[in-house]
Formats: structure tokens, sequence, C-alpha cells
């Protein structure tokens, strides 16, 4: 991803370079033109001097008309104003030829109207001749101008057959105009006509409001639209549709049947369901924290579309169960996702094990207090000793409570399995803090709150700089890119050994298949709430579409007016996966000798609007995604992309699922 993007820019400015030397040595105006002046004859308010030809361009900003009022006129008076006048032209058309005063016989005088030009430009000429028999009274004339705003969308259709301004919507403003498009279209890159666009993205926040394209009107024919709505694992998404529903179906006696014209309510482990007729579907409760809508339509018939309203509610968690000599606090008949409790003992009991439950998506999380080791002083047969590790930093093998004991054959055991020592495993994927659902960007996205994504590593290797996951307490995951910048493998002091894939074979930076990389710690690590290891992925644990995964990284941050640095603070962005097949289209239209080659070890996300992704210096840091149990885990590895954040393009990630196999036997063999 970085050397793309360096590449980028570095052509942006060879082209800025070229602009600047080809620009350099056009003359610039003197001055911007003025909204509004004064012109008067020669000498006025004098009488003008005979044989006199004298001419005056007017100009305002384009985008605004010209106004011109005669405040005095006194010229020579004659029929068709033959000998003395002043004459205001556009564009060599006459648009009045004045002479005479308000009281003249002859001539013809302009009165006190404005005289309106059709755009930003008007031409007067005065002219005189050598005979004026009333010299002593003709003072000639005086007038002021000002710029008029030009309602261009009122005006009529252009003669050349081009259309209008706006094929939709136009929306005037001070000096132009702009054009917008009904809701379910999009405007062209030629800032005029709009095009159907009902792929609305993914809708992230919990509650929101969708609609077909053209509702309550009928919608164009031959749709194919998709929404998204995925919000934070832990609530489940209602739909709730408006009265007025009507999508096109065919009567059977089994009911309205959605043969042609469908709206089809997509939810993960269910039945899809197909929605048509003239009746509401009302409420439905999804169950699910992602819901997908596909509205098709052929070429034929007609639909009015539907309306609704999304909101989120807070996952049931299961009532606790009762604590012998103890008690739950507080005692509610519901508890809900996020909701804490906490166990109480009864006088003269101390609590020996669970100090908080949390309520999360699959029920309790048991916050355990630090390690502690009780046992008979002198370890004898048959002694027992209760051992506890430091949770939730580690768990105890064998599971929670273990105890050991002492056997004649002086071995320790538990459940009758011999064991040299107790053994505490690392848990992973589960921070003691959460982020909040605010869904930003690392491009001038939020920064990542203490605690809440502890198996972020920074790696800064030479000149290059990225980022890293920790997945065991001395194994760091990453790209192999970062490690390999220059084709050989760099060590930093701080590190042991770095093992890059055997087959990753990246001479000319367009080849990113099996970027990936594992960097071995000198020494090892002790977890604790700031350094959590992140999961390698489980044979449960899927790419769906749509759902919802975590970037974060140290990499380029967005400050507005196009600047953007690196940052020493970690940031995060939520992005949803997108299918293959999107993928794949993104790629399409770049040059091939610069395009990178899409293949099964890879996947990208991001919105197909663009302003949420990742960026340089993101390269090797990790694209969570939560499982049901809310244990995160490594899904990606950010390899490259193209123009950070850019609408119609996505970042593209290693697929960590690939390479389980090799990373386990990795750190198994060293």
């Amino acid at each position: 991803m970085d050397i793309f993007n360096l590449r980028i820019s570095w052509t942006a400015f060879i082209i800025w370079f070229l602009h600047v030397l080809v620009c350099e040595c056009v003359p610039l105006p003197d001055s911007d033109p003025q909204m509004y002046g004064e012109i008067h004859s020669p000498q006025y308010p004098l009488p003008y001097p005979p044989n006199q030809q004298k001419q005056w361009e007017i100009s305002v900003p384009e985008g605004f008309q010209i106004s011109l009022t005669f405040t005095h006129l006194d010229i020579e008076a004659s029929a068709g104003c033959y000998y003395d006048s002043i004459t205001v032209l556009y564009d060599e058309k006459v648009l009045g030829k004045f002479c005479g005063n308000e009281n003249s016989a002859d001539g013809r005088h302009p009165g006190h109207q404005p005289i309106l030009s059709p755009s930003s430009r008007l031409t007067l000429i005065f002219q005189s001749d050598d005979y004026n028999p009333d010299r002593n009274q003709n003072v000639g004339f005086s007038a002021q101008y000002q710029a008029i705003d030009i309602d261009e969308c009122s005006a009529p259709e252009p003669e050349d057959g081009s259309g209008p301004l706006c094929s939709q919507i136009c929306l005037n403003t001070l000096g132009s105009y702009l054009c917008a498009c009904h809701h379910g279209y999009e405007l062209r890159s030629d800032e005029r006509t709009c095009i159907l666009s009902c792929v609305g993205g993914v809708f992230d926040e919990l509650e929101g409001h969708l609609m077909s394209p053209g509702y309550p009107n009928p919608s164009p024919d031959a749709l194919s639209c998709q929404y998204i709505i995925s919000v934070e694992s832990g609530f489940t998404v209602s739909l709730n549709f408006s009265d007025k529903f009507h999508i096109e179906s065919v009567d059977t006696e089994e009911g309205p049947n959605c043969l042609y014209h469908w709206l089809e309510v997509i939810i993960p482990d269910r039945n899809p369901m197909k929605l048509c007729g003239g009746t509401s579907p009302g409420l439905i409760n999804t169950n699910s924290n992602i819901v997908k809508l596909g509205y098709n339509i052929d070429n034929q018939g007609q639909s009015n579309g539907w309306s609704l309203e999304y909101s989120t509610h807070r996952v049931t968690c299961p009532v606790p169960g009762e604590v012998a000599k103890g008690r739950v606090t507080p005692s509610l008949t519901e508890y809900f996702y996020r909701d804490y409790i906490f166990v109480r003992c009864d006088e003269g009991y101390k609590l020996m094990m669970v100090s908080l439950k949390w309520c999360g998506d699959n029920g309790f999380l048991y916050h355990v207090p630090k390690q502690r080791r009780v046992a008979s002083p002198s370890n004898q047969y048959l002694s027992v000793v209760q051992y506890h590790c430091n949770e939730p930093f580690y768990s105890p093998y064998g599971g929670n409570n273990v105890s050991l004991t002492c056997e004649a054959d002086r071995q320790w055991r538990s459940n009758h399995d011999v064991i040299l020592r107790p053994a505490c495993l690392p848990v992973c994927g589960r921070p003691t803090k959460q982020i909040e659902n605010d869904f930003q960007r690392i491009i001038g996205g939020n920064d990542a709150a203490e605690h809440t994504i502890p198996w972020q590593a920074l790696i800064n290797v030479g000149s290059n700089r990225g980022g890293g996951m920790i997945i065991a307490d001395r194994w760091i995951l990453t790209a192999a890119h970062v490690v390999v910048p220059n084709g050989q493998v760099q060590t930093p002091e701080a590190l042991s050994v770095i093992h890059v894939h055997s087959e990753y074979n990246n001479p000319k930076n367009l080849n990113f298949d099996h970027d990936i990389a594992l960097i071995k710690l000198k020494d090892p690590i002790t977890f604790q709430a700031a350094i959590m290891p992140l999961c390698l992925p489980s044979d449960n644990d899927t790419y769906d579409t749509g759902m919802m995964g975590m970037v974060s990284g140290f990499g380029i941050t967005d400050k507005g007016n196009q600047r953007r640095f690196l940052t020493n603070k970690l940031k995060y962005v939520h992005v949803p996966v997108v299918e293959q097949e999107k993928c794949s289209n993104s790629l399409k239209g770049m040059p091939s000798s610069q395009t990178p080659r899409l293949t099964n070890n890879m996947f990208c996300a991001g919105t197909p609007e663009g302003g949420k992704d990742s960026c340089k210096g993101d390269s090797g840091s990790g694209f969570t995604l939560q499982s049901e149990n809310r244990r995160f885990w490594a899904a990606g590895i950010v390899s490259w992309g193209f123009r950070c954040g850019q609408k119609g393009k996505y970042g593209f990630y290693t697929k960590v699922a690939n390479y389980v196999d090799w990373i386990n036997k990795i750190m198994r063999e060293n």
C-alpha cells in the first residue's frame, strides 16, 4: 500500500510541476470585473464637444448580467438619432440607440427603466458630429450599471438540443447554479446529468431511514439495489415499514407471488424473505446485527416502492444463576448487553473467584482477581492446591478453579491427568475496554482509547514504518513488504528473527500474493491490559460480505484542506468486508502495468463512497473481525491499495485464514 501511494503522489507532483511550467507565462488580468460602476459622456456635466467617438466595454463576473440605467440623457435630437447618439450593444447586436431628452419631439429617450444585458458584457458607443446648434445646452449623458444575478435555472433549454442545464433538479446560486438529483440517483462527472444509484453502501448508525428510488412515486424500471445495515455486535436490528408499500406481485391462491418485482430481506443463518404486494410488512425483528436488503425490478410493470425506519435494541442476556452464600446485584427481571452485575458474599464468607460479571453477547463474562495460590503447608499426599491465573489476561489450563491433588506416586493430578505444574494460557482477542460505536476512519478518524486495541504493534524498519499484531508472547504478525522493503529482510535490533513466507516474491511491487511475515521477539511479553494478543482465525470464523471489521494503525491521517500526516497516536476505522467480485471490478480501468493482481489469498474492505480507509504507514496492521462470543480475531493484514479513501476504491488485505497452518508451523518449529 505504501509504495503505490508514494508512486501516485510523485506522479501528481510531476503533473503539477509541468502545469506550472506551461501556465507560468499566461498573463493574468489586471483586476477582477467590477460589480457596479458609472459612465458619462466627455466633459459631462458640461456640453460635449463635436467630432467625438468614444467606446466603453463593461463587464461583470461570469454568472451575472448587467443592469444599465441612464440617470440623465441630453443629446442632440434627430430622426433615428442620425447625428449624435449613444448606442448600447451586446455582441454587436444593438439593444438600443438613444438621443434627445425627455421633452424632445424627435429622437429617442431610454427612460428610467434599466436595460438588461443577456450575460456579463455590454458595449457603449457615443458619437457626435461636427455641428451642434445647441452646443451650449446639450450636456450628454450619465449612466450607472450594476451586476444582477442570472437565474440560469429559469432559462429556456438551449436550441442546440443539448438538453436542460440539469437533468433533474436545478438550484440557482449567486453567480452560478448547481445540479442535484432525486433520491436514489447520483450526479455524474459532468455535474449535469443524474444516473440511478441505489447501492446504498453500509448503514452503521444505530438508527436510520431507507427508501426505494423515487418513493412514493413509481420506481424506475430495471433496478437492482442493495442496502446493508451492519451495526455493532451486541445489538439487534428491527425494520419498521411504512403503511405505503407497493411492490408488483402476481396473485395466486396462496397469496401474492414475487415473480418479477421483490424486496429480499437477508438475515445471516436464516432463509431469505421475499416481500411484495400492496400490504406493508409492518415491524420485522431480525434478531441480528447485520441485515441485507435487495430490491429488484424488471423492465416492465410498476412498483411504487417502500420506505422503512430501522432501529436497534440491546441483546437480551440470560438471567445469572444463584450464588451459594451470596447474592447478585442488581436483581433484575431482564439483563441486556453492556449491563453490569456484582457478586456479593454473605457475612462470614469471602469471594474466592468471581468479582465482576459483564453481560456480553453470550451471557456473562467472568472477571477474576489477581493470581493467588492456596495450598497446605507441607504439600503432602492428598493435599490439594487450588490455582488461579491472572485473569482476564490468562486462563488456567483445564478450566477455572483448577484443583491439583498430590497422589501416592508423588505426582500432581488434575481430573486424573498428570500435570508437572499448573499452566496459565494467554487470553486472546478480549480487550478489557471496548471501543464505543462511532465508526470513524483512520483518515481523520478517532484516537483509540487506552487498552481498546492492545494487540497493535508499531514497526520501524529503516525508513519504513508499518504495523503488526501481537499473536503470542514472542510473536508478531505483519506484512512481508514491511520487513522486506528493498528485496532483503531487514531485522531491527529489538527483534530476533523474521520469517517471511517462502512464496512471497515482489521485486516490482506488483505482486502482493503471500504478503505475510512473522517476527519473533528476543524476550517474551507479560500480558496485561495494555498488551494482549489477538486470536488467530478458527474453523468457525467466516468472512461474510457486509460484516463490519476494524482496522487500526499509526499511518497517515487527514487534517482537512488536503493536509495529511503520519501520527504517533493509534487510530482506528470500521469498514465492511466487500464481496470479491466488487473488489475485482474496482481495479478495472487501472493501468495493468501499475496494478497488482488480486488473488484468493486477499480480500478487500471499505465503502463505495470512500472516505474510510487505511493508508501509508498502516501496512502490516490488522483487520479484525468479532466472532459471536465477542472474541476479536485476525482476519486480514493491511497490504496494498490506491489513493487512501478514494471513492470507488477499496483497501486490500492478506487473508489470514489461508495461513493459519503456516503460522502455527513457524511458531512450533522456532
